[in-house]
């Protein structure tokens, strides 16, 4: 293959919105793009309404701002060839579970983001802001208007296991301190080299500190054979709901809002959503007896629920569930015959932590072995339990390293056999992820060289967060028709919005969601990028009210809520008051 048409087929991949993929995957892509034919060099693109987009790379296009009818559902390659051979893969040929797929926090406000931030860059066109503000996904250390400083000893160690040469170089003396060289030995002793296959399951030597970190925690002992070393929270979720559905009538009940992971999950595995709602007017709590009506009602109508997600600290609302809250949920999945797959990846974000500390299922569940009720003694060890963590959140926001894991409580040993066969089908996760799921849950301790610097910077952080949290929450609440409780946890702000009735008409009359107008005009006008509160499922009510998600994590907070200000207050210039 010529570099010409290898940056040719990579063209197409770009602007048909392909994945790029690593290891061998990708380099199949590629060949078998840049196999077409030279007549088919000019592609053209038409959408489901038959209307015709411009190359991205025609200049006219460049800067002009997205229609509903820029958006590219199908695809067909015009050529001159006559050749008989007709493409295998075609919208209607694939699996169409994925096309029932929607993921918001990266669509179409997020690619159109992108396209600002790259026309910035190129310096191509003029746009009303000078920067692109990703706040539409949690992803702290995001070059550079977020921008978190990644912690020193988790990049020390990172660093030393990459190169073990370093470890005993006299250069290494000046630059790393002994705690990290001896914790870079330690995990080198075990997995051998970051270049190496681990175990399915994950280094031993990092389940066992999980399993510590989880003792301390908790009170209780953990198995490191029931937990799973993975590359982020997200692909254990996905590995327990490919085992947890079994047909399509299987039902997981799932919080609204809800992170979309959960809801484009269940699409692709062509599974039921059995929405329970959490209630805005009270800070995002929960109504246990709702939750078992929904339960009923939905077995009612034949679907088989079998679990009940919980995402504690609250994603997107920064809500946090009390002891009682947990205890009574883990009481309704017993009583329903529920596994719980607890989201406990905000652990450590907590911002009350005296009114409102993070309390894990795993403790409240085996508290129930102490409860002076006999009957309710049994729960402890019946109830059936996931429980999530990852690194990309909390202090660390190491998003791209795709590390976590999932500990399994009370889940049958044959059942267990067939999670782990799953598990080994992808040989086992990123050995850099699972490092930094031992610096996790293995920080420095006090005594030790690198404890004060990194205590110094967890709880830079932890200020840093909180205080853009209130800052952002007093703005939102001191614009009109704009509510917004402040954040118990998490890194997220989820306001409601009151719309004007005109805003709404003008929504409708683009073919627009009213919350997806609004967060588009947001991003034309500001550079903001914000995930509208219908892809976490909270649609726009009939009266003009919409939500949308931010993160907390803007380097300039104050420029963020100053332009934010601006555009809200001539939105409601423009269509009236609401």
């Amino acid at each position: 293959m010529t570099p010409t048409h290898m940056q040719k087929a990579k063209a197409v991949l770009h602007s048909s919105s392909l994945p790029f993929t690593s290891g061998a995957h990708s380099s199949v892509i590629l060949r078998q793009a840049a196999t077409f034919p030279s007549s088919s060099r000019s592609v053209s693109y038409k959408n489901s309404n038959s209307l015709t987009r411009q190359s991205r790379s025609s200049p006219s296009n460049i800067g002009q701002p997205w229609s509903s009818s820029s958006t590219i559902t199908k695809r067909t390659f015009m050529t001159s060839s006559s050749s008989s051979y007709k493409k295998v893969l075609t919208l209607d040929s694939i699996n169409q579970n994925v096309r029932n797929v929607e993921y918001a926090v990266r669509g179409e406000i997020s690619n159109r983001a992108n396209a600002y931030s790259n026309q910035l860059a190129e310096k191509k066109g003029k746009l009303p802001f000078d920067s692109v503000v990703s706040a539409n996904i949690g992803n702290p250390q995001q070059q550079p208007h977020l921008a978190q400083k990644p912690l020193t000893f988790w990049r020390q160690v990172a660093a030393l296991t990459e190169y073990p040469d370093l470890i005993e170089s006299q250069e290494a003396n000046k630059l790393f301190p002994q705690d990290a060289k001896d914790r870079a030995k330690h995990i080198l002793e075990d997995v051998g080299s970051v270049g190496a296959y681990s175990h399915s399951k994950g280094a031993q030597s990092i389940r066992k500190h999980v399993a510590q970190f989880i003792e301390e925690r908790d009170g209780y002992p953990s198995d490191p054979e029931m937990i799973y070393l993975t590359a982020g929270a997200s692909a254990g979720v996905q590995l327990l709901l490919s085992v947890l559905i079994s047909s399509s009538k299987v039902g997981i009940m799932i919080p609204i809002p809800q992170y979309p992971l959960y809801s484009a999950a269940l699409s692709y595995y062509d599974a039921q959503p059995v929405k329970y709602f959490l209630n805005s007017d009270d800070d995002w709590s929960v109504d246990v007896k709702q939750m078992a009506k929904e339960v009923d009602d939905a077995r009612a109508k034949g679907t088989d629920v079998r679990a009940l997600v919980v995402i504690n600290p609250g994603n997107p609302t920064g809500s946090c569930l009390s002891e009682e809250n947990v205890r009574q949920i883990i009481q309704l999945a017993h009583e329903k015959s529920l596994i719980v797959m607890a989201d406990e990846v905000y652990q450590t974000n907590i911002f009350k932590p005296k009114d409102l500390p993070f309390v894990s299922f795993k403790k409240v569940l085996r508290d129930f072995s102490k409860s002076t009720k006999k009957e309710e003694q049994s729960i402890a060890d019946e109830v059936e339990l996931v429980s999530f963590h990852s690194i990309s959140k909390g202090v660390s926001g190491e998003c791209g390293r795709r590390g976590g894991y999932f500990e399994l409580t009370n889940i049958s040993t044959d059942v267990e056999a067939q999670i782990y066969k799953m598990a080994s089908v992808n040989l086992c996760p990123s050995i850099q992820g699972q490092i930094g799921v031992d610096l996790l849950v293995r920080p420095p301790k006090k005594g030790e060289e690198s404890f004060e610097l990194y205590q110094k910077e967890v709880d830079s952080i932890h200020q840093t967060l909180l205080e853009r949290s209130r800052k952002m929450a007093d703005k939102f609440n001191q614009l009109e028709g704009i509510q917004c409780g402040e954040a118990q946890g998490a890194l997220y702000l989820f306001p409601s919005i009151k719309l004007p009735q005109k805003a709404m008409e003008k929504a409708k009359e683009e073919k627009r969601k009213p919350d997806e107008y609004y967060c588009l005009r947001l991003l034309d006008a500001t550079g903001i990028c914000v995930v509208p509160g219908g892809g976490f499922g909270k649609v726009a009510k009939e009266d003009g009210t919409i939500f949308l998600r931010t993160t907390i994590l803007a380097k300039e907070t104050d420029a963020f809520v100053d332009r934010f200000g601006k555009f809200h207050q001539e939105f409601l210039e423009e269509f009236g008051k609401p």
